[in-house]
């Protein structure tokens, strides 16, 4: 077991997200950067799907009740294991006993805490990832215990890897999506040759950009969206869906990121700058 002493911002336990159920207005959920945690479960060698710790901006300080091994990546977060100072992307060995503090993310903004063997929280829907209400909760609270299998007997293959810095990357790979003619010529040559700013209205549900594209009158039947569906207002707001983002939508989807380019996003705060970087083909093809 593992207690929560002090949550941190937002953290929460998040797998590869539960598939199957958006016909039911599930969200898919998820790791917001899917790259860092199939990372640090790799490192760990464990499943890619095993839960790990998602902790945003600031993380949290954890006392452990057994011993384990545990690994951190995604954005570049301040840890220290009792009096050591951690590295990104490196396996640690942690005694019954010890305790890690978790300080600010300096760069970029997830990082991911993974535990060999995994955390195992309850399953709902085939996942262990947060969703309130689907799950109990959204985010860890302060006296949490969160379970895990004691490991003592593991010799990394891998003590530690490098790993490309996604929260640098500003370039999104996007494709047409289902409405993308109806956008104007002035539209879509800002939409796909301007750069565009990331505003303070983003969470695990979606991401607003500051500028806006010309407003307009199209009428659209709710209809499916997907994470990574960039949506577009009739005042001209421009909005992309993340992992928590609604099933279904009113609003036109001018563009479909793909799964990378989804990881780039999760990783910027607001003021960070990006650009799509438009594909012609459709996504599936």
């Amino acid at each position: 077991m593992m207690r929560i002493s002090k949550p941190g911002f937002m953290t929460s336990v998040q797998d590869l997200g539960r598939v199957g159920y958006r016909h039911y207005g599930v969200p898919v959920s998820g790791a917001c950067d899917s790259i860092a945690a199939k990372r640090v479960n790799a490192l760990l060698e464990n499943s890619s799907s095993d839960a790990v710790l998602e902790c945003t901006m600031f993380g949290p300080e954890i006392n452990f009740e057994a011993d384990t091994f545990l690994a951190i990546s995604g954005a570049d977060m301040q840890a220290f294991l009792n009096d050591e100072k951690l590295e990104m992307n490196k396996v640690y060995a942690v005694n019954e006993g010890s305790t890690l503090s978790c300080g600010n993310i300096e760069k970029g903004l997830r990082a991911y805490i993974g535990i060999r063997g995994g955390i195992h929280t309850p399953e709902v829907l085939g996942s262990r990832s947060f969703y309130f209400p689907v799950t109990e909760k959204g985010q860890l609270a302060k006296g949490d215990g969160l379970a895990f299998d004691p490991s003592t007997q593991y010799e990394p293959k891998v003590l530690k890897i490098s790993s490309s810095d996604l929260y640098r990357e500003i370039d999104l790979t996007a494709y047409p999506g289902p409405e993308f003619e109806i956008l104007s010529e002035a539209s879509r040559k800002q939409l796909l040759e301007s750069p565009f700013t990331i505003s303070k209205d983003f969470d695990r549900m979606a991401c607003r950009l500051a500028e806006t594209l010309d407003p307009h009158s199209h009428k659209l039947i709710t209809s499916a969206t997907l994470p990574g569906s960039v949506q577009y207002t009739p005042a001209g707001q421009v909005m992309v869906l993340t992992r928590d983002g609604q099933t279904t939508g009113g609003y036109p989807r001018i563009l479909q990121l793909d799964e990378r380019s989804l990881c780039i996003l999760a990783q910027k705060r607001a003021g960070d700058t990006i650009r799509f970087n438009f594909r012609e083909n459709s996504l599936s093809n």
